[in-house]
């Protein structure tokens, strides 16, 4: 920190004097959370309660406010009341811009459609990917992000990556382009980021095979039909050391398992993941398991979400006195492990990090396993580069196209 302009001391003088701070600096460390307790307060003030589950959750009859930085949504079934919070959070003296309803939120663009369906898509950044590429409007397309016959390793003995377009830039691009509307791009996006710090010829390559992916597809996104059949489902899958390079030994990575999942509710797609496990599996079975107890650890809380919206008189899409998790697993030991505590010499390793779920099966009900056909996993594409055939199969039970 400097001493603000206009105010004088001398050189020899500086140690005589402190600065007292009236108000928080943009940019220092606890800005943020300045920022957040200030807001808390003023919120708590106006009668908003804060949910015990997720600290950006807040309610207030009927009314949700939900905080992402310093960017809010409110929603309610209720328009008098949803106008009166947001009658009453200007009054408070916090200057906010209403952007009436919800159109656009952090650059993705929502679209209601005239069957009752909602469009999530990202076309401006799909845009910003493929400039940075150099590509052009006639710019050949692919039909799937990645090569099925191929797998993205560190390619050592390789030519580096001459520098074309920015990796680093587009790869982050990319990372927010799939958490936000595209599940389908997951495993490849995640693969492409693995080697950011020291980038070869078939990295950047696999990048351009992806842009052009998303080229051919850059006005779509996620088409959200709600069902309401249907509750907090979970799709989990996992590819037992699919990466394992004999060429690159010393690579421990390379021995690592990938799993993916895809937490639905109502049928829609709220959260997915593609990720490289921390721990080396010892069997398929093994990373099966890993990957169903990491799913949990975000679904769980959701479900937990869910069952506080419908103490505060929320309804929630669930027609059971409890909200409950339904689990598609296919491998059978995985599921057999889920279900039945007994003692396994060659899983008890997993037992203090990986059970944390088993009560919610056995005791509480909360939780089910149940199994499904591989075939009929959409969670295999975010752990392995798929056929086309199957690629397409999968991307349309998940993104609805």
């Amino acid at each position: 920190m400097k001493i603000p302009v206009g105010i004088d001391i001398e050189e020899g003088e500086k140690d005589d004097y402190v600065l007292k701070m009236l108000r928080n600096i943009y940019g220092q460390k606890q800005a943020g959370r300045v920022w957040n307790k200030y807001l808390h307060g003023i919120l708590m003030k106006l009668g908003f309660e804060q949910s015990q589950i997720d600290e950006g959750v807040y309610f207030r009859r009927g009314v949700i406010y939900l905080l992402y930085t310093d960017d809010s949504l409110l929603a309610s079934k209720n328009e008098t009341k949803l106008n009166q919070a947001m009658k009453d959070i200007q009054d408070s003296g916090l200057k906010i811009t209403i952007e009436g309803d919800l159109e656009e939120f952090l650059g993705v663009h929502i679209r209601r459609t005239k069957d009752g369906k909602f469009e999530m898509t990202q076309p401006n950044l799909a845009n910003q990917i493929c400039k940075d590429l150099g590509f052009k409007d006639n710019t050949k397309e692919k039909n799937v992000p990645a090569a099925s016959s191929k797998i993205l390793k560190r390619h050592q003995t390789s030519k580096r990556f001459d520098n074309s377009f920015n990796y680093r830039s587009v790869v982050g691009k990319i990372n927010y382009y799939e958490k936000c509307t595209r599940p389908d791009i997951s495993y490849q996006a995640h693969q492409c980021a693995r080697f950011v710090d020291s980038p070869r010829v078939e990295h950047g390559d696999a990048i351009k095979w992806l842009g052009r992916y998303i080229h051919g597809t850059k006005n779509k996104g996620i088409i959200y039909a709600p069902d309401p059949s249907r509750g907090l489902e979970v799709y989990v899958d996992a590819d037992f050391a699919g990466t394992f390079d004999h060429l690159d030994p010393d690579n421990i990575d390379t021995a690592r398992s990938r799993h993916g999942y895809i937490i639905t509710y109502a049928g829609m797609p709220v959260i997915w993941k593609s990720q490289l496990q921390s721990e080396i599996a010892l069997s398929s079975t093994e990373s099966e398991y890993t990957g169903l107890s990491y799913s949990l650890r975000e679904a769980i809380p959701i479900m937990d979400l869910l069952n506080e919206m419908k103490q505060k008189g929320i309804s929630v899409n669930d027609d059971k006195t409890r909200v409950h998790i339904k689990v598609y697993e296919d491998n059978a030991g995985a599921i057999e492990i889920a279900k039945e505590k007994k003692y396994r010499p060659r899983t008890k390793h997993l037992s203090c990090k990986l059970h944390h779920f088993r009560h919610r099966v056995e005791v509480t009900k909360e939780i089910s396993v149940h199994k499904i056909d591989t075939n009929d996993q959409p969670a295999d594409m975010l752990t392995k580069p798929l056929r086309e055939e199957d690629f397409v199969r999968h991307r349309a039970v998940v993104m609805g196209w």
